[in-house]
């Protein structure tokens, strides 16, 4: 999603604020210097004079002024740091220091975006959506193969749900080791409720993890975004939007099916998947719709950009949802019977001491 210009004036606003940072923090270090080294400021009040009797002699013409400064201040310099050092500052102690070196809190290197604004755009859109607290809830570590068992048979494979999720997970896990070297996509589809937009949330932590820029939308939200983006007021227009989704890094498509399919949906679809295919930008989709639906729904044409460059993933079993709301009734059932044996012990024991 592109940034609107109150999110992108807000981004700017915080590089300003970290310069405005490293400078007053830079004072600081000053003070604290001049304070335990006084012949610290008495070198620099040496350097500013040479800069002042360097600038006036190249006025005049004096060719080999900037040569003789050089060797002055390379002097001065090597005494500062010895200075700081023998009094336990590091050496670079009075340099500004900054939370990305590359390009020195400023968020472009020459006109191209920092990888760490790109970062922070991501951080920004994903604060603004809700997502993040998910992705801390739902990543790797939270994972459990515990839901998917080696009894339940998918009829159209003849693979168990366990051996369909170790499938998968091996493919995801290829897809981010290769991210940087590989174009992939993948498709999720298959049962309700086995932990296919949890899969995606895995996906997408572990690459913004690594600077990478995700974008996930519902398919439902997708559509609806590129509506207001085409049928829109003018000033609610976004021209960047389209251009964002199709140049991130991984577009994550969540529950595809779910949304109202019509001719536009059909073709903004087909338009961001082969755009996204011929920039070799990864895309990862999830639906509950059989690939059959996919094709009947969405025209041949999106079912075989699909077929030909997704790895497509099928992962069947019960429902964790309702697994999970079944193991909590036990546990609550478990610990009223508990409670209940505790009540009893402690009835009979106070009618044997009477």
């Amino acid at each position: 999603m592109a940034l609107s210009n109150s999110q992108y004036d807000q981004l700017m606003r915080d590089y300003e604020q970290l310069q405005l940072d490293n400078e007053h923090e830079l004072r600081l270090r000053f003070d604290e210097v001049y304070a335990k080294i006084p012949k610290l400021r008495t070198i620099d009040d040496t350097i500013s004079s040479l800069s002042v009797e360097k600038a006036k002699r190249l006025l005049e013409g004096d060719e080999d002024a900037l040569s003789s400064f050089h060797e002055k201040l390379l002097t001065l310099t090597g005494e500062k740091q010895k200075l700081l050092t023998s009094h336990g500052f590091p050496s670079d102690y009075l340099e500004k220091h900054y939370h990305c070196p590359d390009c020195q809190d400023t968020g472009y290197i020459g006109t191209r975006k920092c990888h760490c604004m790109k970062k922070a755009i991501i951080e920004l859109l994903y604060n603004d959506s809700n997502l993040k607290g998910i992705l801390e809830q739902e990543n790797f570590h939270t994972f459990s193969l515990d839901y998917y068992s080696k009894s339940h048979i998918d009829p159209l494979t003849g693979r168990s749900a366990r051996d369909a999720i170790e499938t998968a997970l091996r493919v995801c896990h290829h897809f981010i080791d290769t991210f940087s070297s590989e174009f992939h996509n993948i498709l999720l589809y298959g049962d309700t409720g086995v932990g296919k937009t949890f899969l995606t949330h895995c996906i997408a932590k572990e690459l913004m993890d690594h600077s990478y820029s995700v974008i996930y939308f519902s398919a439902a939200g997708l559509f609806d975004f590129l509506a207001k983006n085409t049928f829109g007021k003018r000033d609610e227009i976004d021209e960047d939007a389209l251009s964002h989704i199709c140049s991130c890094d991984l577009l994550i498509i969540d529950d595809l099916g779910t949304e109202l399919a019509n001719s536009f949906t059909v073709s903004q679809l087909f338009v961001i998947l082969n755009e996204r295919i011929l920039r070799k930008e990864a895309t990862i989709i999830s639906t509950n719709l059989s690939l059959e639906d996919i094709k009947a729904i969405y025209s041949e044409r999106i079912f075989s950009r699909i077929s030909s460059s997704y790895s497509m993933l099928r992962l069947t079993g019960d429902d964790i949802r309702i697994q999970k709301k079944l193991l909590a009734a036990r546990r609550w059932e478990r610990k009223s019977i508990i409670s209940s044996l505790h009540g009893a012990m402690k009835m009979d024991t106070n009618s044997w001491m009477m």
